[in-house]
């Protein structure tokens, strides 16, 4: 088992066309940097900042994607306070996925995390919007838009939507189980999709990728892009022998995806900032090219950096 499990690390990214930039920030707990592209090449990262309480609030970097490994600014205030002790996002913030609406306005879903005594937590989706360019966001609703139901019971989050003629997609992970991994319990979950007609309502959707054990346990994450022929997608691959690694599939509909992860990305060499794992892919067209955010070493605490797509 363990050479398979070699092979398979070393096949993923193994044709990768991602150049490593460097970090954007360094010095800071940042979780999962999800970018959009407000006007020109200016790209508004929003990220999680996480405090010494382990708790993650949000707020953003804002770089030009001509230069994006140079921070023009960092906000200096939270964009939205915690939910009230109770509510499903009273232990953190994450952002996932931002759509631009026009005129400043942003629509965002977001991880709420909810601490539990008999699971580790508690991961629903939430939404907010704002109308002056990110500077502060407001709740659409008080629960969680994408919230538990049948077979996501405990997971149904990292919520990616797309807006599509008309009709709001959404790729995200669910589940309801948990296992042990290095004497934590943690949850596992696969790749899941959902239609709505106006982004708030959303039904209970359906698995369209599923870990393949006993090596995977979960994905993180999904970014959709998408292209002439389809859809393409970069996620965070979950294992048991790695902690996160991006892979790569596509699809004609969005809804049936072939993996093609050696064309994701690996660890980079020892001694790096991310050689222990990359994970959390937020990618984005810019005039200067396709960018990734992505996280490295131990989920954001050595901050985050970019890489840009060949071609």
């Amino acid at each position: 088992m363990k050479l398979a499990l070699t092979e398979t690390r070393l096949r993923l990214g193994s044709r990768s066309p991602w150049s490593r930039l460097g970090r954007v920030v360094a010095d800071q707990h940042c979780f999962v940097p999800t970018p959009v592209l407000l006007e020109g090449s200016l790209v508004r990262i929003f990220l999680a900042r996480v405090g010494s309480d382990g708790i993650g609030r949000l707020g953003y970097v804002d770089v030009d994607a001509a230069d994006p490994t140079h921070l023009l600014r960092s906000s200096s205030h939270q964009l939205m306070e915690l939910g009230a002790p109770g509510a499903f996002d009273d232990n953190g913030i994450t952002p996932i996925s931002v759509l631009s609406l026009g005129n400043g306005r942003l629509r965002m879903y977001y991880t709420g995390w909810q601490l539990s005594d008999k699971v580790r937590y508690f991961l629903f989706t939430g939404l907010a919007e704002s109308d002056d360019g990110g500077e502060t966001f407001r709740r659409v609703s008080e629960v969680p838009v994408l919230d538990r139901c049948d077979g996501e019971m405990t997971v149904r989050t990292a919520t990616f939507v797309q807006l599509e003629d008309g009709l709001y997609k959404a790729w995200y992970i669910a589940g309801s189980r948990t296992i042990m991994l290095h004497g934590k319990q943690v949850p596992t979950y696969s790749l899941h999709y959902a239609e709505s007609a106006d982004g708030v309502s959303w039904p209970r959707g359906r698995e369209i990728m599923r870990p393949v054990e006993p090596y995977e346990f979960g994905f993180g994450r999904p970014v959709i892009r998408r292209t002439g022929a389809g859809y393409e997608m970069w996620y965070s691959i979950r294992r048991t022998d790695v902690s996160y690694l991006i892979g790569y599939a596509t699809s004609t509909d969005g809804v049936a995806w072939a993996r093609h992860d050696e064309y994701g990305m690996n660890t980079a060499e020892p001694g790096a900032w991310d050689d222990e794992m990359v994970a959390f892919p937020g990618v984005i067209d810019t005039p200067h090219g396709t960018l990734m955010f992505y996280n490295g070493n131990g989920f954001g605490r050595t901050g985050f950096g970019v890489a840009r797509l060949a071609g």
